[in-house]
């Protein structure tokens, strides 16, 4: 059985063409997309600015242990232990937990196939390619279609027929507030969670495969031999949600807690873990807020250079009919998109900031013409003075 497969493909000078003016398609749709999407951020991004900031003005500090009708409609800060008379629980295995949420971690030893490619530019302008396919054993928590393979005989992986889950307890208590699914989805910190050897007549009960169950190094292993797996054995961990205090940043409604429409546009509903106060709640999201937004803006000048690379690329494919030419043009192709994804980028966020916040977008530009001026005014002064001119013959005669 061979674990590597070769392949050699070519294309021609034209083939390479008439790829690169498709090319040019998609890079004409992701630079669109990406002026979009660098506009809506900046949008987006002061919006939800002037929402956190109406939010913490407007925020009401409440005790859990009562819900006064006096609240209700407005935006209350609550923190304490969170209960519940459910305990989660996965009946596929008969495990549980006391705890807000169970999670199924589910791994199956299969065959993964790695493929690394090196590409060569041929004199004339056509290229070959040669990709070599490793294939390997591992455990992998999503089901492989080995059928997909380049070599799929004798790499062949079985369906995957227990999968990874979730199990939420349907309702909890935060002093006299409820907490439907909806809030109990926004609770995280789940750690691992540990399985003993003593449950494995409970869970091997529970258990409806076919496969052998053994409880090792605090999980469940479905196959022969723990210590050498063999494609189609399972590994499943589990890990929960426990019970603990919150913070609760949200609408009062009735004995529950909805979405808070702020006037600014965005709908607030925070949760946050441990007794947290409100105002630190704030600053939290507004620092998430101020991450997101660079984080776009990140992204979309990434993309923007890479659709003018792609709108540019049919120039050093016409090049590399003479492989050393097109690979200096390809590097200046590769500036050139570089500073047009700059200025397109910087533009448009400088065009979105006017937009949506014009006396902040005015007084940026009012700064920057006035220190502007200053340097060229003196860079003027450093000038060093003009010699005399000479005296001409005529002059001196």
């Amino acid at each position: 059985m061979s674990n590597t497969f070769t392949e050699t493909t070519s294309t021609s000078w034209f083939g390479r063409i008439r790829n690169s003016f498709g090319g040019v398609v998609i890079g004409l749709l992701l630079i669109v997309g990406m002026v979009v999407l660098l506009f809506w951020n900046e949008g987006r991004a002061v919006q939800t600015a002037r929402s956190l900031t109406e939010g913490a003005g407007a925020v009401v500090s409440v005790n859990a242990q009562s819900v006064d009708a006096a609240n209700e409609g407005k935006l209350v800060h609550v923190s304490g232990p969170v209960t519940t008379d459910y305990a989660p629980s996965d009946p596929d295995f008969a495990v549980s937990a006391k705890g807000i949420r169970l999670v199924r971690h589910v791994e199956v030893y299969q065959w993964t196939e790695d493929a690394k490619s090196k590409t060569t530019k041929k004199l004339g302008g056509g290229e070959e390619t040669v990709t070599t396919y490793t294939y390997s054993k591992g455990w992998v928590d999503h089901p492989i279609d080995s059928s997909s393979f380049k070599q799929p005989a004798e790499h062949e992986n079985p369906s995957m027929e227990i999968l990874g889950r979730s199990f939420q307890v349907p309702e909890g208590k935060l002093g006299a507030f409820i907490l439907d699914g909806a809030m109990l989805d926004r609770i995280g910190g789940e750690g691992a969670m540990s399985l003993t050897p003593d449950q494995q007549s409970k869970i091997g009960a529970a258990y409806a495969g076919t496969k052998k169950l053994s409880v090792i190094d605090g999980g469940i292993f479905l196959g022969w031999n723990p210590s050498s797996a063999i494609v189609g054995d399972y590994r499943i961990s589990y890990e929960v949600a426990p019970l603990g205090t919150i913070s609760v940043v949200g609408q009062q409604r009735g004995s529950q807690f909805a979405p808070y429409q702020t006037t600014a546009g965005d709908e607030l509903l925070i949760v946050d873990g441990g007794n947290v106060p409100a105002g630190q709640m704030f600053k939290e999201a507004e620092s998430a807020n101020k991450v997101l937004t660079w984080i776009v803006r990140g992204l979309g000048l990434i993309l923007l250079a890479v659709g003018f690379g792609l709108l540019l690329s049919p120039v050093a494919v016409l090049a590399d009919v003479i492989p050393m030419l097109g690979s200096i043009v390809r590097m200046g192709t590769g500036i050139i998109a570089f500073f047009l994804a700059v200025v397109v980028g910087t533009v448009t966020i400088a065009v979105a900031w006017f937009y949506y916040r014009p006396l902040f977008g005015i007084g940026i530009l009012v700064v920057g013409a006035v220190v502007a001026a200053a340097t060229v005014y003196y860079g003027r002064l450093r000038q060093p003075a003009s010699p005399p001119a000479a005296a001409t013959p005529a002059a001196q005669s």
